[in-house]
């Protein structure tokens, strides 16, 4: 055999030990952990206390992680803060910290737990996903000393970041991603220099993550899809939820359609503010979510996903509402409040019909039949086309058909999350000038409607059969990256407002 036939051979030989080793589908799995929280205290205590804290809180995750791995799960996602809660100051988180380094360090703490100095968290999580031969994925805190020659340095000496870790199977930290995008509470943390993108491959797709309050912006939440084509997004997040545009499986399962890729958003439970709503959503309908304010439990989800999704049509979200000819309603527009911003609105007076509501650039065309049209409830088409100020900085484009609170129009708008109307077809459209449109469909009692609605490559959202539940909203999220403004740009009113009921994220 020549030398030439001996290098094909062996290049047959790799190829085909490639293919074997890949797998086209994996189990995915997400905790929507209860978090155990610290006593609330001024001054930060000892690193022993610290430590039984986010012990008590890792005897959680560890019971959920053996779960997932008995059921045959090769990645699990946890939430953020889980290991040691919120409402923290920068003095006071400071125990709960460990210094982690990068992956590139090729390091398994299990193996080697003193290598970085003392990192108990680490070494737990390590032998967590060695022990389960499972991918784990948590949330942590680390620490970065700095200096007078870094101009930058924090006065303390030291930067603290909200940071993601993630652990292979053999126990190996392969990812670290500190968060970009910090909430209006975070001022115990820093944001890196420079968003991070936060890629690694495994034999079951290419993965990206980020936390949080980043998926509302560019960077590096789109990047990681645009520029580094990841599979799947990992998105450990503590959501409080916002109806009627921003609850947490609503939102999360859109930006998986939209950016066309698996999403794996574990969220922390704590109704008492709002907290909940965890997923597995595939880029054509979620295949696994959790949405619970009725009990303090934590739950598992578990689910199957193509690991290389497949693709589909590119959607021209302007193409099929540039075409249509407004329907003229008059002088019947009024406005409402939605989430801060003020909406253009006209409210749906038959049991069926086309309307058409602008705002600026943006016009929304709708096509609808209710099943029935109640005199206790009261549907609008709205339209925003503009700047959101208010927990942070970020232009919107959004046509919305939505369910009003009661039948007073001023109503429009506001946080509402059961209704009776269930609707035959609909079919929403607008004149958007993004190509980051999200669709939401989100039915009464928070839930979702799989498969009952669909994406045309000309930009319509419509149905394909009637609702299974009453409908809350029907909209299309869009998000004009370009027009943003300087991020940390907050009323100041406003956000002081917003400080004493927000806590993180949603």
């Amino acid at each position: 055999m020549t030398v030439s036939q001996i290098l094909n051979s062996v290049a047959v030989l790799f190829i085909c030990v490639s293919r074997a080793s890949s797998l086209d589908t994996f189990i995915a799995a997400v905790y929507e952990h209860a978090v155990i929280l610290p006593n609330a205290t001024p001054v930060p205590v000892s690193p022993e206390e610290a430590l039984a804290v986010m012990n008590r809180n890792l005897d959680l995750l560890e019971g959920a992680v053996t779960s997932a791995s008995k059921q045959g799960a090769h990645i699990i996602v946890t939430p953020e803060d889980g290991i040691y809660g919120f409402n923290f100051s920068r003095e006071s988180i400071y125990p709960y910290l460990e210094d982690i380094p990068d992956p590139q360090v090729n390091w398994i703490p299990c193996d080697n737990p003193d290598r970085f100095g003392h990192t108990p968290v680490q070494h737990r999580l390590s032998c967590l996903a060695k022990d389960n031969s499972i991918y784990v994925v948590a949330n942590i805190g680390d620490k970065k000393s700095c200096n007078a020659s870094d101009p930058q340095c924090p006065p303390d000496g030291r930067y603290q970041y909200n940071t993601d870790v993630v652990f292979d199977s053999k126990g190996k930290l392969v990812a670290r991603y500190h968060k970009q995008n910090l909430f209006l509470n975070e001022d115990q943390f820093n944001a890196p220099k420079e968003p991070e993108v936060v890629t690694f491959n495994t034999t079951f797709g290419k993965f990206g993550i980020f936390t949080c309050f980043d998926i509302l912006f560019h960077d590096p939440a789109v990047t990681l899809v645009s520029d580094s084509h990841v599979d799947t997004i990992l998105f450990p997040t503590g959501w409080m939820n916002v109806l009627p545009h921003l609850s947490a499986i609503e939102f999360h399962s859109a930006w998986a359609m939209g950016m066309k890729v698996n999403f794996l958003a574990a969220n922390l439970h704590y109704p008492l503010k709002k907290m909940t709503g965890s997923g597995i959503y595939a880029p054509d309908s979620p295949r696994a979510f959790h949405y619970d304010m009725k009990t303090e439990k934590g739950k598992l989800l578990l689910a199957q996903l193509d690991s290389h999704p497949h693709p589909t049509p590119v959607v021209n979200w302007a193409s099929y509402a540039s075409g249509v000819k407004a329907h003229s309603m008059g002088n019947q527009e009024f406005t409402g409040i939605v989430f801060f911003d003020e909406f253009s609105f006209l409210e749906l007076k038959g049991i069926g019909g086309n309307y058409t509501v602008c705002q600026r650039d943006l016009c929304c065309h709708l096509s609808y039949k209710m099943s029935e049209k109640r005199s206790d409830e009261v549907y609008a088409l709205g339209a925003f086309d503009g700047l959101h100020t208010v927990e942070g900085s970020y232009y919107l484009q959004i046509c919305t058909l939505l369910k009003c609170k009661t039948t007073d129009l001023d109503t429009c708008g506001d946080s509402v999350d059961t209704a009776s109307t269930r609707f035959e077809m609909f079919s929403l459209s607008g004149t958007f000038g993004t190509q980051y449109v999200f669709p939401e469909v989100l039915l009464s009692e928070i839930q979702l409607a799989p498969g009952e609605f669909q994406v045309s490559s000309d930009g319509r959202l419509f149905s394909l059969k009637p609702t299974s539940g009453p409908v809350l909203t029907v909209t299309l999220f869009g998000r004009l990256y370009e027009k943003d403004s300087a991020p940390n740009a907050l009323p100041d009113l406003t956000a002081q407002a917003l400080r004493s009921s927000y806590l993180k994220c949603y």
